[in-house]
């Protein structure tokens, strides 16, 4: 069952997708993991394994399993997410007026 997202966390998400610039592949890691333990749909052990070959995938999935072998809840998931968005704004800027780009552009 999905975990209910606070009002910080929904306004964190619209504005990761108005940054000016592209963070680097570990802070979309750290973003990913976060996000998906914050809301929980689907749970780690009912969400489906990356391929063989889907680096890209098997990446996202490590960086997942590793908060939640951290022993990070939802809850806090989402507070880390919506920290880790503030410091993305102030290291890469962030535009509200940008159309919020489509999540894996």
């Amino acid at each position: 069952m999905p975990e209910p997202q606070s009002g910080d966390f929904k306004v964190a998400v619209g504005d990761s997708r108005q940054l000016k610039a592209k963070p680097t592949d570990d802070e979309l890691l750290q973003l990913y993991a976060f996000y998906k333990q914050g809301t929980q749909d689907p749970p780690i052990d009912k969400a489906e394994n990356p391929g063989m070959f889907d680096l890209k995938g098997k990446a996202k999935k490590r960086a997942w399993q590793k908060v939640v072998d951290d022993k990070v809840t939802p809850k806090a998931s989402q507070t880390k997410y919506v920290e880790l968005v503030k410091k993305l704004k102030t290291t890469y800027g962030h535009d509200p007026t940008k159309k919020p780009e489509a999540v894996g552009s």
